[in-house]
């Protein structure tokens, strides 16, 4: 008997799982509405049991970030993306217009391949299979191999939940030997519909090109830009409750921060009040040297670590309170860490003479990196919000929240997610908080409501004519000669009246026409004709 090698056995058991996932899907398209929703309520509820354990799992096997904010996004994207989610329509006709004679009928696309990233490994995988499951898909997962076994742990968990509720078995699962070419083969399966991609941008660009549809997140490289209006205490403590949010891992947390010159003094002292740390032109010299690999990646080393830690691994000591790292920046360049994504509690630091300096600074630092992803404003400048929200090439536009909060929707009434679309500016296919809307086909039901003769009508006379004052209409003389004034009518007597008409009941006499034309007027005004 042949033994085949790892490589090949992990492909076979991938073609296996998506076989199974294929088979269980196409039952789980017959299920109604409320089947798919009691099933989707259920995972989401045994998700939210076990959010504490898997959070503490994450933390311990990646290293990144901290288990208490761990056990926030498992909530999040339990409870939160449920609430947001549960009253959708996604099964058969799903909107129904009469009066437009349409109808809209929701389509799973069928079997979804989901890339889980490393820094966001439990939360996920709890919020790809809810909006997954509610869209009527089966879902198969690749785990990242540095958090395989958190994120095998929370497959389980959703697994078993879903069948529970009533799933056909194969609807969520995932591949367990996790090779490349066992990802490669989910990505390059016929009978797979769309990839579900959140993860570094090398597995995404491998997504894309392996031809099936792909919806993606991407790199964030969001600046703050505190405006002379801003609440500027408040401005801080978003920034550093967000860059410090399970050590910076969420790729929608601020990056840089650009400050106008007039209240950069106010500003730097609120934020050393709240535990920022400037670094001097060594000290950060020596964090540029850590925080990229000599390929221009991001050192992983790096990754979710607190600012302590980074400050020890680059050589220098900072007070115990420190909770961010800040260094003054000028340029902005590939080469310059500062102004690229930092998936930790490092900041770059920008002066501008006025908000539209830090616009032309903004458009900079995304077309480096980030194009597509997510901006924050503290403002309480009305046009300045208008400004920013016509021209900066991003998705996202947070005002006066914390960034990284906000983008994901757990601050602001944003859509619940955690794959936040970049839209083609970014390489993506969609600019949306991704959710189950997105993982449907829509089946357009249109009855036919006119003629081939009426399309065929000359356009000068279906067409609409300019706006112009219509003139007062002329009551003609046939009209006149058929009105007859009958006492018996109140609006009538009452016109006459008026107009000093003594009425015989019943009766006729000769008069004026432009009085009887005038009388009429009235009649009609008073009739509300």
């Amino acid at each position: 008997m042949i033994e085949l090698d790892n490589d090949l056995q992990s492909r076979q058991h991938a073609r296996e799982q998506v076989r199974k996932a294929k088979q269980a899907q196409a039952l789980l398209a017959t299920f109604s509405q409320q089947q798919i929703d009691a099933i989707v309520k259920h995972v989401a509820g045994e998700a939210a049991h076990h959010a504490e354990v898997l959070a503490k799992m994450a933390a311990e096997e990646t290293g990144f970030g901290n288990w208490q904010d761990k056990v926030l996004k498992n909530r999040f994207a339990s409870l939160r993306v449920y609430d947001a989610i549960k009253d959708m329509k996604t099964v058969g006709i799903i909107h129904d217009d009469p009066v437009q004679k349409v109808m809209d009928v929701g389509v799973p696309l069928g079997v979804i391949c989901a890339l889980v990233p490393s820094t966001n490994p439990t939360s996920t995988v709890i919020y790809k299979t809810l909006i997954a499951l509610k869209a009527g898909n089966a879902i198969i997962f690749s785990p990242h191999p540095g958090a395989r076994q958190c994120s095998w742990k929370t497959i389980e968990i959703v697994k078993r939940a879903a069948e529970a509720a009533g799933a056909p078995p194969g609807c969520v699962d995932a591949i367990h030997q996790l090779t490349l070419d066992a990802t490669s083969e989910l990505m390059h399966s016929k009978d797979v519909s769309l990839i579900l991609a959140t993860g570094g941008e090398a597995m995404v660009r491998a997504a894309y090109a392996s031809g099936t549809p792909t919806i993606s997140g991407g790199p964030g490289n969001g600046p703050a830009f505190i405006e002379r209006s801003a609440n500027i205490p408040r401005a801080v403590q978003d920034i550093i409750t967000s860059k410090t949010f399970d050590n910076g891992v969420i790729c929608a947390s601020e990056q840089s921060i650009i400050v106008e010159r007039c209240i950069y003094d106010e500003v730097q002292r609120e934020l050393e009040i709240q535990g920022a740390y400037f670094m001097n032109e060594s000290e950060a010299a020596q964090m540029a040297g850590l925080l990229l690999r000599p390929n221009g990646t991001i050192n992983p080393k790096t990754v979710g670590k607190t600012a302590l830690s980074l400050s020890q691994m680059a050589g220098f000591s900072v007070p115990a309170s420190t909770r961010v790292l800040i260094a003054r920046q000028s340029t902005v360049s590939p080469q310059n860490p500062y102004s690229r994504e930092k998936l930790c509690p490092v900041l770059g630091l920008y002066v501008e003479e006025d908000w539209k300096a830090a616009c032309h600074r903004v458009v900079e630092l995304l077309t480096n990196e980030g194009l597509g992803h997510t901006l924050v404003i503290h403002t309480s400048n009305q046009d300045v919000i208008r400004q920013f929200c016509l021209e900066k090439p991003v998705n996202r536009i947070l005002i006066n929240t914390p960034a990284a909060l906000g983008g994901i929707g757990a601050t602001t009434n944003i859509a619940p997610a955690l794959t936040l679309g970049c839209g083609a500016q970014g390489g993506g296919s969609s600019s949306d908080n991704v959710g189950p809307m997105n993982l449907l086909n829509i089946r357009k039901v249109g009855y036919g409501v006119r003629t081939i003769d009426e399309l065929r009508t000359p356009a000068s006379q279906s067409a609409p004519q300019p706006d112009s004052v219509a003139p007062e209409p002329h009551l003609n003389r046939s009209i006149l000669e058929d009105v007859r004034f009958n006492a018996a009518a109140p609006a009538v007597e009452s016109a006459c009246a008026d107009d000093r008409f003594a009425l015989a009941t019943g009766g006729e006499r000769d008069i004026n026409e432009q009085n009887v034309e005038r009388v009429i007027r009235q009649v009609l005004e008073r009739l509300g004709k």
